[in-house]
């Protein structure tokens, strides 16, 4: 899912090994700290991580991050 407004972008990411909150606090650090990024919602029970950001991020961008807070990132939702 990907959706624009004038000035964010919000995609859906799937993250495969979340479990728990801490999970979720891990991948909502790394990624919050990429450039642009305004805010992130991981919800472990659905492995769903939504992302929104200033400009579109780059999957490889994204996929790093992801990678470590050690998770996967299985693609968009």
């Amino acid at each position: 899912m990907t959706a624009e407004t004038d000035t964010q972008h919000t995609v859906v990411y799937k993250v495969i090994g979340m479990t728990c909150g801490h999970c979720e606090g891990a991948v909502t650090a790394e990624l919050t700290a990429l450039p642009g990024v305004t805010s992130v919602k991981a919800v472990a029970a659905t492995g769903e991580v939504t992302v929104t950001s200033a400009a579109p991020l780059a999957e490889e961008d994204v996929r790093a991050a992801v990678d470590e807070a050690g998770y996967e990132l299985a693609g968009r939702a």
